[in-house]
């Protein structure tokens, strides 16, 4: 076959002159950072780190958070997510590039010979190597390669998005649980006042110095806290299991520090318009968005013809021709226009606008819910740390009340119930004591992992590397 002349190379050249310039749509989902946040008064300047963990001292907490995020099912489930986008970015780039193939036949024909009127019998072999390449004049295949590329990107922020929840889930989950171990030994320590105070009431009523009134109500408060411990306990076995799950291990103990132990970090200095550089999940929209962008790319390319270049090159090999190989080949170029596609390319543009609409809609729903956190985490951690010095306050209020009431009972100018009531006030409020201390850190928490946790400090190769 002849290759291509001019006048093929002249239309390919024309048809190329036809591609239409591709101009996303203007995003309509644009967010304007506010200039401050509404809570700056403690912002001490410290940096955000990746292991912001660390920040409370507690190698327990460290050491949990670590193992959370190399055996957690999400993580690793995500970093698999990752493996299937790189994937599919090496399958893109491939539609891109020619493609070769090798091939033989073989045949062997008894046939009765039309001139001798005897039969015959003929091998052929007919070995070919082929080659084919798209011609991607007009950008389909390329925006294809590009929008791949972008849900990579997109993937392996939703990989750090993941390890980022995962590590604030857990941190959470192990702050709670010292909450519950402080609330049990407070408990504890109760009951064993209690258990002394019934044990003087049930005297003093034997010998007649107080009512049974007395008795009856320092009885009452014996059970009343002797109830709580089974409770406590209980809330503890399902956290310590619950926290294992998040680190990816079966029910069991949790190795753990003690509350009154544990550092208060301080909040880092972030810029609002910081933000939405720092947030994996904000990456990961952003990402989908661009991809979005050039799936409508393709769509549009599509209505532009598809030109193609084709060669093959083999040999003919028959025992007719005592082996003597025969030389073939041939090379061509085809080009194949849409003319009537009855509105599909038209809808496969639509669809593929409407899907960039939400995927712009998504991106903006994101921005606003991470402005949202950022905020809500602040102001929780500042009126806590405001309502841990009036707890705090009350609780010494509360100890001496039940100082004077001991003094003034034991003096014999009021009754056993004065005591009794100022202890289980001071009792409330050191439960309440610890579970707001418990929400500050917990609040702490959030304001890391709302603002990014350092996880845009890492480049993407970076966090597609953690996952191999």
């Amino acid at each position: 076959m002849k290759p291509a002349g001019c006048p093929a190379l002249a239309l390919l050249v024309l048809v190329a002159g036809c591609a239409p310039a591709y101009l996303p749509a203007p995003p309509r989902s644009s967010v304007t950072p506010p200039e401050q946040w509404r809570d700056r008064a403690d912002i001490d300047g410290i940096a955000i780190s990746t292991d912001w963990w660390k920040q409370f001292a507690d190698p327990a907490l460290s050491a949990a958070i670590v193992r959370a995020m190399e055996n957690n099912s999400d993580v690793l489930a995500a970093a698999a997510r990752i493996g299937e986008a790189e994937a599919q970015v090496r399958l893109a780039g491939a539609a891109r590039a020619p493609t070769l193939s090798a091939g033989a036949g073989i045949a062997y024909d008894r046939a009765l010979s039309q001139v001798t009127g005897r039969a015959t019998e003929v091998l052929a072999i007919q070995p070919q190597l082929s080659a084919n390449w798209t011609l991607d004049l007009f950008g389909r295949l390329r925006a294809l390669s590009d929008a791949a590329r972008a849900n990579y990107v997109a993937s392996a922020a939703d990989y750090d998005a993941v390890r980022l929840s995962v590590a604030g889930a857990t941190a959470q989950a192990y702050l709670t649980l010292l909450s519950i171990d402080a609330q049990l030994d407070m408990t504890r320590k109760t009951l064993a006042l209690r258990t002394e105070a019934r044990r003087i009431a049930e005297d003093r009523a034997k010998l007649g110095y107080s009512s049974q009134l007395e008795l009856t109500q320092a009885q009452s408060e014996y059970e009343a806290v002797a109830q709580a411990i089974p409770q406590l306990e209980q809330a503890r076995r399902l956290q310590e299991n619950g926290l294992r799950l998040l680190t990816g291990d079966l029910p069991g103990v949790v190795a753990r520090g003690e509350l009154a132990n544990l550092s208060i970090p301080g909040i880092p200095a972030l810029m609002p318009s910081e933000l939405m550089r720092r947030r994996p999940d904000i990456a990961a929209a952003e990402a989908r968005l661009a991809a979005a962008d050039r799936t409508i790319a393709s769509r549009r390319a599509e209505f532009m013809p598809d030109v193609a270049l084709s060669a093959a090159a083999g040999a003919l090999i028959v025992d007719q021709l005592d082996y003597d190989p025969v030389s073939i080949w041939n090379i061509g170029a085809s080009i194949l226009a849409p003319l009537f596609q009855g509105g599909r390319l038209t809808a496969q543009v639509d669809q593929a606008n409407a899907r960039r609409d939400q995927a712009a809609y998504a991106y903006r729903d994101v921005v606003l819910r991470a402005f949202g956190e950022v905020e809500n985490a602040l102001t929780s951690e500042q009126r806590l740390r405001e309502q841990i010095v009036h707890v705090s306050a009350r609780r010494s209020i509360l100890q001496r009340s039940l100082n004077l009431a001991r003094d003034r009972y034991r003096g014999g100018y009021a009754s056993y119930l004065d005591e009794l009531d100022a202890q289980r006030n001071l009792f409330a409020v050191e439960l309440n004591a610890i579970t707001v201390r418990e929400q500050q850190l917990n609040a702490l928490v959030r304001v890391w992992a709302s603002l990014g946790g350092g996880w845009g400090d890492r480049t993407i190769g970076d966090r597609s590397a953690q996952q191999r």
